[in-house]
């Protein structure tokens, strides 16, 4: 008897001590709107880490995209996000008007990817061709305080003009936003993302668009992180001619609670895997390695920190 308890005790202490080499780790790969960039890419991502991470499960979230992916990143509440830049900035000083009550000090970065595109489409029945033909007509500008909102904001300031200056103001995502433009109820969109969103295509393949320019002399008054850029011709259907506008560059994004061996293998395996993400979503042949340390305004994890010395990106 007193065998069988002490075998019996020995064996839960070894099996007490297991997790440590067999734990299973958690990644929620926070997103956007399932008709944006950042959910197939998010998909393809957690699909990577699924298949190549051992002990890990994956799980990807449709959110409101770049305000609150990093909102949840600092209650702990996903392990790798998507963001764009200004809303990354905007976080790290915790500016309360773009949504951020305190400093998000958790926050740490992965990496660069790739630009996302201001891009103001309008029905050619809305007659909206220029930023001043939105003076008086329907806009929809995004989610609410969504990183989309905050780049309408800031476009339309350096165009001198407030949403006062609109029609009407929808505070929509991107398919219900197109939703609307089908059927004739707004004059148009600003969407902000990758080149060749499905939003934007699907709206082009059943309506005459108008893609509105962003001249560079509006882009410069906004400043870093903003750059100037074209949408080139024939990213939708109708759309003859390259299109100036904005970009701003998107980062993928974790938390100090992260370790940093986990970090360093969601580096790895995302700048090791861009053929997978280039299939994923065209916006993924634009990911490069070569950039993926520079121009953060929230410090590098360790383990990302780590990746990018084996690779010679960081001395």
């Amino acid at each position: 008897m007193k065998r069988t308890i002490i075998g019996a005790a020995a064996a839960f202490a070894l099996a007490a001590s297991a997790p440590c080499a067999h734990a299973q780790s958690f990644i929620n790969v926070l997103t956007g709107g399932t008709s944006g960039v950042y959910y197939p890419l998010g998909v393809a991502i957690g699909k990577i880490y699924g298949d190549k991470i051992p002990n890990v499960k994956t799980q990807v979230q449709a959110t409101k995209a770049s305000v609150e992916n990093l909102i949840l990143l600092q209650q702990g509440r996903g392990e790798i996000a998507f963001t764009l830049g200004d809303s990354l900035k905007a976080a790290w000083e915790g500016d309360e008007e773009a949504g951020f009550k305190t400093k998000l000090d958790k926050l740490r970065t992965i990496g660069a990817i790739y630009p996302n595109y201001i891009q103001i489409v309008a029905t050619a029945e809305s007659g909206i061709k220029t930023l001043a033909d939105l003076k008086g007509k329907s806009l929809s500008v995004g989610a609410p305080k969504s990183g989309t909102e905050l780049n309408s904001r800031a476009i339309l300031s350096a165009a001198g003009m407030t949403y006062k200056d609109l029609g009407k103001v929808e505070y929509l995502p991107f398919a219900e936003s197109v939703d609307l433009m089908k059927n004739r109820q707004l004059g148009a969109t600003l969407q902000s993302a990758g080149l060749g969103v499905a939003s934007l295509k699907d709206l082009s393949s059943s309506s005459a668009i108008n893609v509105v320019a962003v001249p560079k002399e509006t882009v410069d008054k906004i400043g870093p992180p903003f750059i100037s850029t074209m949408i080139p011709a024939n990213t939708y259907t109708g759309q003859d001619k390259d299109v100036p506008t904005a970009a701003v560059v998107n980062y993928l994004v974790t938390s100090s609670a992260v370790s940093d061996d986990l970090a360093y293998q969601m580096t790895k395996l995302v700048y090791e895997s861009l053929p997978e993400l280039a299939n994923a979503h065209a916006a993924g042949k634009e990911i490069k390695l070569e950039t993926a340390a520079t121009g953060s305004p929230v410090p590098l994890h360790p383990g990302a920190i780590r990746y990018y010395k084996e690779k010679g990106l960081i001395k």
